[in-house]
């Protein structure tokens, strides 16, 4: 078995997520696709995962708790577990990864969990 997985998104895919294809084992990766003023029908919160949301095209809202937070191409968004949470399109639509994981599951950093392969290069 092979120590990587790759996927290849679908350009019109209004969502895939990751987790199967990639067999991911730490999280759950998605990423998402809304049309010009669509918003995901429902409020919703988590018993145990924080979110990451990386907004890469468009723009638009996300209620949080009661409190309405613009976003747009480039930023990134924490939501704690228990946050309430829904996220609507702007005019342009919006597309956007999102990344679950358990909240206070990492245990090391890219520098502290990195092993040197001394041995190999990539030229």
């Amino acid at each position: 078995m092979a120590n990587f997985a790759k996927l290849s998104l679908a350009a019109d895919a209004p969502r895939t997520e990751l987790h199967n294809d990639l067999h991911l084992t730490g999280c759950e990766v998605s990423f998402n696709q809304l049309p010009a003023g669509v918003a995901i029908p429902f409020v919703h919160a988590h018993k145990e995962n924080e979110e990451v949301y990386l907004v890469t095209r468009g723009a638009g809202e996300f209620y949080l708790d009661g409190e309405i937070v613009a976003v747009k191409a480039g930023d990134c968004l924490r939501v704690d577990p228990k946050c309430e949470r829904c996220i609507k399109a702007g005019a342009e639509g919006i597309a956007y990864y999102c990344i679950q994981a358990k909240a206070g599951s990492l245990q090391h950093f890219t520098a502290d969990d990195g092993v040197m392969c001394e041995t190999k290069a990539f030229q």
